[in-house]
């Protein structure tokens, strides 16, 4: 299994061997994905037993980023040292344009930062994701009644901060390819402001993991798109926090243009 990365920045070696099922599935989406699932019922069986604790997370995030790469993804993560400069707990904003990125952040900043998200309610209580959720105390939100999941954030969360346990959203909501800064909503640091914590934001292009109305999470597998993360300066927020939330925008909108995604 992959160690877990001890510099600034990570980026997949050339020569990579793909793995078996690459070739018995002819590359298509069913390689990676039956790859993904396998790690995913082992971290299901860790988690019913109540085994599945901060180093299984990060070790299986670990080893589905390597299953990946055996799946042809190229990875190159950057910012890591941003991560590592934190004195404390920090809210961790990122957008959101795949499934991957649920499953790989752990890796990168758990054996780092303590951390867990914020997620859909129903995710805590499916069948396989269930028991793998709960066991990670996530703040599980309904996304029907705002009023009630902006309470429940700011509880939650302040609650894990001040036990020195960060806190990964994806203010976007829901996954898409592009970037729209006008459906990025403040709410990660709105939490940073009630709990006194720096905010520090994520940009994601994680394409290569296709979306799907059909297989929902699951969709056409893009081998040649670059999986690019990269993490920025944690910001310090004072006040109401609406030029935090500016600056947040403004370094991932910038890395997304620069990898070329479709900014609005």
């Amino acid at each position: 299994m992959k160690p877990s990365i001890t510099g600034d920045r990570y980026d997949t070696p050339e020569g990579v061997k793909p793995c078996l099922r690459e070739y018995l599935l002819l590359g298509t989406r069913w390689s990676p994905y039956t790859n993904f699932f396998g790690v995913m019922f082992r971290s299901r069986a860790l988690a019913l037993k109540g085994l599945y604790d901060d180093e299984a997370w990060a070790a299986s995030s670990d080893e589905v980023m390597e299953r990946l790469e055996r799946c042809g993804a190229r990875f190159h993560i950057s910012g890591l040292d941003k991560v590592r400069a934190l004195t404390g707990p920090a809210v961790f904003v990122a957008n959101h344009m795949s499934t991957m990125e649920t499953t790989i952040l752990p890796g990168l900043i758990t054996p780092i930062r303590k951390c867990t998200y914020v997620v859909k309610e129903k995710l805590t209580k499916g069948f396989i994701w269930g028991p793998i959720m709960r066991s990670r105390d996530p703040i599980a939100v309904t996304r029907k009644d705002a009023r009630k999941d902006l309470d429940t954030v700011m509880a939650e969360g302040t609650r894990h901060l001040a036990n020195g346990r960060s806190v990964i959203i994806f203010p976007q909501g829901t996954r898409t390819n592009g970037f729209s800064r006008d459906k990025f909503n403040s709410l990660g640091v709105k939490l940073a402001a009630r709990a006194g914590v720096p905010v520090l934001p994520v940009a994601l292009k994680t394409d290569y993991w296709g979306n799907s109305l059909i297989f929902r999470g699951f969709g056409p597998v893009h081998r040649k798109r670059p999986v690019m993360i990269e993490f920025g300066d944690a910001i310090p927020v004072s006040g109401r926090g609406k030029t935090e939330h500016e600056a947040c925008l403004d370094f991932i909108e910038s890395r997304l243009r620069s990898w070329g995604v479709p900014v609005s």
